[in-house]
């Protein structure tokens, strides 16, 4: 291994030891504000979705397709919320759109 990789990996490793520590050390006492509560409550979720999201529209051949099945995802967790279930219908919408529209 190149000396570059354990750079690469000593770096990563203080960039991530730094935002998991800093908060222990720095925040002791319980954080009481409703709009900080709040917005620590809502980070993760939209920290998947922004990892998420791209991919979905570049998964497939077309752009096109990847909407159809996220406005497919969309509309199934909205009325059923069934994790199984979404993800069947929105493959099936890639699929369809896929096959016949695309």
């Amino acid at each position: 291994m190149n000396k570059n990789f354990w750079v690469s990996l000593l770096i990563m490793f203080l960039t991530i030891y730094t935002v998991r520590a800093l908060p222990l050390t720095l925040l002791r006492k319980e954080i009481k504000s409703p709009f900080i509560r709040s917005f620590l409550y809502y980070v993760p979720y939209v920290s998947l979705s922004v990892m998420t999201f791209p991919a979905i529209l570049t998964a497939t051949s077309d752009v096109r397709s990847g909407l159809l099945g996220f406005a497919a995802a969309v509309v199934l967790a909205w009325v059923d919320g069934n994790l199984f279930k979404v993800s069947i219908g929105a493959c099936l919408a890639v699929y369809a759109a896929e096959l016949f529209l695309i």
